[in-house]
């Protein structure tokens, strides 16, 4: 079946679906070529007849010693490799009634899942400090897919996908085993329902488990891709936040078709958790820096708009000082013109002066007038308001050319 009920487990729950199981092993040996004389299943399971270099020199050295001894964290290599397992091992030599060394009494506790726990523990740490330091997403989403991969008993790989703002689309967040072309073909896969595992546990906002792409109907659309990458199995999971939006899937795919243990289950929820903060917390950054840049847009804005003030403040200054230089100048001209009502020069040419014919008469409203050249009639006309082409017929510039 696509999908399978998720019911709600806390942190504590999972870690103990994790890590809670070791097993204890037992075994005698006989003599110096410690011939296995009872063993329980679990040590044969674990250490078969191939035995570890390590262990055989525990061995030896305590049947040599006829002394106890004690090894922490022996790795063993189970089955055809390369998954691994580690013992605390206690060896104790066995004599007989009369004290003569028999062989050698092995009794041990699986440290694997401690071992599992301490860096599991240790990576997680590692990625809630790169969230806390606002490490860009992409090195946090990547980071944390490397860690499940290499944290997993069997091989999987990890993929995230993000959700655009609609929640219509997913887009690439992490995916480091992953062929990059399939990747870049499932980059932007709509959401909705039969859409792969990942567009489908978005849309129903609930995890969907193919434990067989070649048969699931969910991947009709996908199979011939899933099956160029080589992928058999996918379990996806949407990343919620805290209100329930759509952040992303996680997922899980798998080489061949498998059905999901509870470990794994706990691996996920554990997992879709912390991408679910490095999501939120990389939204908010986000929000934040586009909040800090229309502020500082703002501001530039402002500054602008203060310099523009003070420029305007400034030329109209400068306007009221020409103003009242050429005001000035036609005072001038008008005590000027009391004994010579038409002049020959120019009389708007200010401390200067201007060798151009007067050709225009121009007059305030307070009634002072001077004659000028067309230039400097119009500098006057243009910066004082009050200044107007004076006309005693009512003619215009016409009826003083040439006066």
């Amino acid at each position: 079946m696509s999908a399978f009920g998720v019911h709600e487990h806390s942190a504590d729950e999972d870690l103990r679906t994790l890590f809670g199981q070791s097993s204890a092993v037992f075994a005698t040996f006989t003599g110096p070529e410690h011939v296995v004389e009872s063993a329980s299943p679990a040590f044969l399971v674990a250490f078969g007849e191939d035995r570890e270099p390590d262990f055989t020199a525990l061995l030896d050295e305590t049947y040599r010693s006829g002394e106890s001894r004690t090894r922490r964290d022996v790795r063993v290599v189970l089955g055809a490799g390369p998954h691994e397992a580690f013992f605390d091992l206690t060896c104790e030599p066995r004599r007989d009634a009369t004290g003569e060394l028999l062989g050698v009494q092995v009794i041990g506790v699986e440290t694997t899942q401690v071992r599992h726990a301490q860096r599991l523990t240790a990576e997680h740490r590692a990625l809630l400090e790169q969230i806390a330091r606002q490490a860009p997403l992409s090195e946090v989403l990547d980071g944390m897919a490397r860690c499940i991969e290499e944290l997993a008993p069997e091989e999987l790989l990890v993929s995230v996908l993000l959700a655009d703002p609609d929640g219509r689309h997913l887009r690439h967040g992490a995916a480091p085993s992953l062929p990059a072309f399939y990747n870049e073909a499932i980059d932007g896969i709509a959401t909705g329902e039969g859409v792969g595992s990942c567009g489908t546990a978005a849309h129903r906002r609930e995890q969907v488990i193919v434990t067989d792409i070649a048969a699931d109907p969910f991947w009709d659309d996908f199979r011939d891709l899933a099956q160029q990458a080589g992928l058999g199995a996918c379990w996806s999971t949407p990343i919620l936040a805290r209100d329930g939006g759509l952040l992303g899937t996680f997922a899980m795919y798998h080489r061949t078709a498998r059905v999901p243990q509870d470990t794994d289950l706990a691996l996920i929820r554990l997992f879709a958790g912390t991408a679910a903060l490095a999501i939120e917390r990389h939204h908010l950054d986000v929000a934040r820096q586009a909040a800090e840049e229309q502020a500082e847009a703002a501001r530039e804005a402002l500054a602008e708009a203060v310099r523009a003030e003070r420029e305007l403040r400034a030329d109209a200054e400068r306007r009221a000082d020409a103003t009242a230089e050429l005001a000035g100048q036609m005072r001038t001209a008008a005590a000027e013109q009391s004994g010579s009502p038409h002049p020959e020069r120019c009389q708007l040419g200010g401390s200067t002066g201007c060798a151009s014919p007067a050709e225009i008469k121009v007059a305030d409203s307070w009634g002072d007038s001077a004659w000028g050249c067309a230039v400097h009639v119009e500098e006057v006309l243009i910066h004082v308001r009050s200044v107007f082409i004076a006309s005693e017929e009512l003619g215009g510039l016409g009826a003083y050319v040439n006066r």
